[in-house]
């Protein structure tokens, strides 16, 4: 069974989409009003330095630069942002808020920028600012006019700091939306993946589960419970009819058996004994494919699911290997059994399990020639334990291997073999009921099976008696010849 996790979701996925979407257009945003708020502010700061060097130009010349020294040191004194200095030629101040003339570094716009120390409360601090120079054209003085621009500054790299941390947040919310909106779609879809799974098993009762909600997913699971409901019935009404037949047929035809015996003992015509025998021989074989067709309702049903219990898969080896002994001795055929001495226990029907393996082997000693080789194997892998049967038959071809475990397939190879063609559809309603995987192979030569069951447990436990079958040596002789 494969388990999704939330970010293989397609609606993590959409989620993902949306949040990259939404994050290169809030960055794209973010972006825009950043450089527009730092335009705005430098065109303000710059509009205000333009007006004030207009007016102390103009005053300069009306009044001359004794009314150009007074405005400086008023505007000097208002504690705002504006900086003012009027030097000599020698660039010492004459006026203004420095106390010596800054170190400029001259812009394309021909602006000037500077650092100057400021006292904040009692403490000096560096401050950055932003002005325009002239040099006035009487004496060769020098005017300053410039504007505090930390402020400015401090917004600039406010903006850029918010700028990731708050794609950073966008993300991390986004991810955190997105993992909140999977793992609900993703409750509601294992609600209903659970319930395909239980009537894959055989229980056709299961209904997936209807919120209050109302939404999509309950239409989606109103609609699938009445498909589950009109399937149930056609599968109830043939599996009815299927189950009618062959238990009104089985007793007529186990009461001819009986008349037949009776006669072939009380006939002393031996052409008319042999026919009576023929006769009860195919009777065996009716009752069998009878049998076989019950079990493969049973197993495809889940009936006997209450039936499980425990036990080891060595049993079943040790039952199976018993059984078909005698039988592989007459046919000439070497049967191997090849247990690990570890356990394999699983949770299953014991009957169904034994019964599947003997159709194996069955099978393998039917379609082997004298003097080859049957192996019966319990083996053990990452996943589980598998019962294994490999022969030295004529295999069956590649391209038949998938339809073989259906209903009544027989090969043109084993036409004139005797035989229902109904074993490996018991094997393969044996493994869907028991969750285990059925794989046939090219044994090079013959035909080897697997079949592995994913939930073993791998503990000590005391071995119980052979599993019994219902299946005698003389049944198995009789279904094999």
């Amino acid at each position: 069974m494969r388990t999704l996790s939330v970010v293989s979701t397609q609606s993590f996925r959409i989620v993902a989409v949306y949040l990259a979407i939404f994050a290169c257009s809030a960055t794209a945003l973010l972006g825009f009003v950043y450089w527009n708020t730092t335009l705005v502010l430098d065109r303000e700061t710059d509009e205000t330095i333009r007006a004030e060097v207009t007016g102390l130009v103009e005053q300069y010349q009306r009044l001359g630069l004794p009314a150009l020294t007074d405005a400086i040191i008023n505007r000097s004194v208002r504690g705002e942002q504006g900086i003012y200095v009027l030097a000599g030629a020698d660039r010492r101040p004459i006026a203004g808020n420095l106390d010596s003339w800054p170190q400029l570094t001259m812009t394309a716009d021909d602006f000037a920028e500077f650092e100057f120390e400021r006292r904040v409360g009692g403490v000096p601090e560096l401050h950055r600012a932003r002005g325009r120079v002239f040099t006035l054209s009487q004496g060769g003085f020098l005017l300053l006019v410039a504007r505090d621009v930390e402020d400015r500054r401090a917004m600039e790299n406010l903006l850029a700091t918010a700028l990731p941390w708050s794609m950073a947040l966008v993300i991390v919310l986004g991810l955190v939306g997105g993992v909140l909106v999977s793992r609900n779609l993703l409750a509601r879809l294992d609600a209903i993946n659970r319930t395909s799974r239980q009537i894959m098993a055989g229980d056709f009762s299961k209904r997936v589960p209807v919120t209050k909600k109302g939404d999509e997913f309950d239409d989606l699971s109103n609609h699938l419970n009445r498909m589950l409901d009109r399937i149930e019935r056609l599968m109830r009404g043939m599996r009815e009819v299927s189950d009618n037949v062959a238990h009104d047929l089985r007793s007529p035809l186990n009461r001819l058996r009986s008349r037949l015996e009776q006669a072939s003992r009380h006939q002393a015509d031996p052409d008319m004994q042999r026919d009576i025998e023929a006769a009860v021989e195919e009777t065996d074989r009716l009752i069998a494919t009878f049998n076989a067709l019950l079990l493969i309702a049973e197993a495809e049903a889940g009936s006997v699911r209450e039936s499980m219990e425990d036990f080891d898969l060595r049993e079943a080896i040790e039952g199976v290997s018993e059984l078909y002994e005698p039988l592989a001795e007459e046919k000439g055929v070497r049967l191997v059994v090849r247990k690990d001495r570890r356990p394999a226990v699983v949770s299953g029907n014991r009957n169904l399990i034994s019964q599947a393996l003997a159709n194996l082997v069955d099978n393998a000693i039917k379609y082997s020639p004298p003097g080859s080789e049957v192996v019966v194997a319990l083996e053990h892998g990452e996943s589980g334990a598998s019962l294994v049967v490999a022969d030295n038959g004529p295999g069956i071809p590649e391209e038949d291997l998938t339809r073989v475990t259906e209903r009544f397939v027989r090969l043109e190879s084993s036409r004139h073999s005797p035989g229902t063609g109904l074993g490996l559809s018991l094997v393969s309603a044996v493994a869907r009921l028991h969750e285990a995987e059925l794989i046939l192979s090219d044994n090079q030569p013959g035909l080897r099976v697997d079949l592995r069951f994913q939930r073993t447990k791998a503990i000590a436990r005391p071995v119980r008696a052979p599993a019994r079958l219902d299946l005698t040596y003389q049944d198995a002789r009789a279904a094999h010849s």
